[in-house]
């Protein structure tokens, strides 16, 4: 079983088409401090100074390089097996977690976009939800989601409907297509406020600059293929302050970097073929990146979320890879994934129709 993607017609198939988390300034990407620790003794003082992340992505809290989770995750929504009520998801795809702890999801199945508030029992519809269809008040299989808190409203892959969409983020009924002919899978924004769109049938990420329509090919373009230079079936895009563009391929297995402005990309997780051991990635989905160039993937095939640091040749399992399954320490298709202020992981758990929380544990 690979990631989970359950629609009657698969639109990817012709082309082997989300920290995918960002927001407006101060929100997006990573940034790096510095903690100096003194300590006295009757001999001497010693200063140590330990680099730490910062997430900028809704996080005020430094994530440490080692830094492990609780192995068992908590459902913050859906786990009520797949349908459409309102404690209900099926096949969830992307998410945003808002500094306050509300979730977004691309509740992909159900067709629409669903916000659970912070220790919620039950999701509000807000977007779509209203049947399959192309009209403004519909959205067809969407995968992802952001807030765009200085517009106050929610964009949207609506995948299937071959646009990207903006809606209210307060009692919207309806979007307006801000992108249209494009297979959007994933989208980020960066600090100033360009949107990044994943086009999964033409193998390329391309940035849209304000007031811009037609945007410009930041990676892959070059057919699909798994040359350094292509990209074969992305999925995801992570943007970080210097605006080299993360990807993860499923058709590459692989997290590849693009710098700005690059003609090819830099293998930064996996892309040593399909499997399961630490070197290898099986369909990666949402990644994340921080500034010391940490990258932290779901590896959906393995029901697992890894992390890689900068120039290792194998990641480590941070939660899951216990096969896969419904308990709360295991992961079925896992796609989209985030952190909160305080270094918590939410990860989409696509086939339990579900999202998990993994409480941070040790921060060094």
């Amino acid at each position: 079983m690979t990631a989970c993607l359950n629609i009657h017609k698969d639109p990817f198939n012709d082309s082997l088409h989300s920290p995918t988390f960002a927001t407006r300034k101060n929100t997006l990407g990573t940034s790096t401090t510095a903690s100096t620790a003194t300590t006295t003794s009757a001999s001497a003082t010693s200063t140590t100074t330990q680099q730490r992340i910062t997430l900028l992505h809704g996080s005020s809290t430094d994530i440490h390089p080692n830094a492990t989770w609780k192995q068992n995750g908590l459902t913050v929504a859906g786990g009520n097996g797949q349908g459409n009520r309102t404690n209900q998801l099926s096949s969830p795809w992307g998410l945003y977690v808002d500094d306050d702890q509300t979730v977004y999801i691309a509740d992909q199945q159900n067709r629409r976009i669903v916000e659970w508030k912070l220790g919620a029992t039950n999701g509000q519809v807000v977007a779509g939800g209203n049947g399959h269809g192309s009209g403004a008040h519909q959205l067809s299989q969407p995968l992802n989601v952001i807030v765009d808190k200085e517009g106050n409203s929610l964009i949207i892959c609506d995948s299937s409907n071959a646009r990207v969409v903006r809606w209210p983020r307060r009692n919207g009924i309806s979007g307006e297509t801000i992108i249209s002919n494009i297979n959007s899978v994933g989208l980020t924004m960066d600090e100033n406020e360009s949107l990044y769109v994943v086009d999964n049938s033409k193998n390329q990420v391309r940035r849209y600059q304000r007031g811009e329509s037609q945007g410009t090919v930041v990676a892959g373009g070059n057919g699909g293929g798994n040359r350094l230079d292509q990209l074969s079936n992305p999925h995801y895009v992570f943007v970080d302050r210097d605006h080299s563009a993360y990807v993860s391929e499923r058709g590459n297995h692989r997290v590849i970097k693009w710098m700005k402005g690059a003609k090819q990309g830099i293998v930064v997780a996996g892309g040593h073929g399909q499997g399961n051991n630490l070197m290898q990635l099986s369909d990666p989905q949402g990644v994340i990146v921080d500034q010391l160039g940490t990258v932290t993937v779901a590896d959906a095939g393995n029901h697992r979320i890894m992390r890689w640091l900068k120039g290792a040749t194998q990641g480590s399992v941070i939660v899951g890879g216990k096969d896969r399954g419904e308990q709360s320490s295991q992961l079925n298709g896992p796609s989209g994934l985030s952190f909160d202020q305080h270094g918590n992981l939410y990860v989409v758990d696509c086939y339990n129709h579900r999202v998990q929380k993994f409480n941070i544990e040790f921060n060094g």
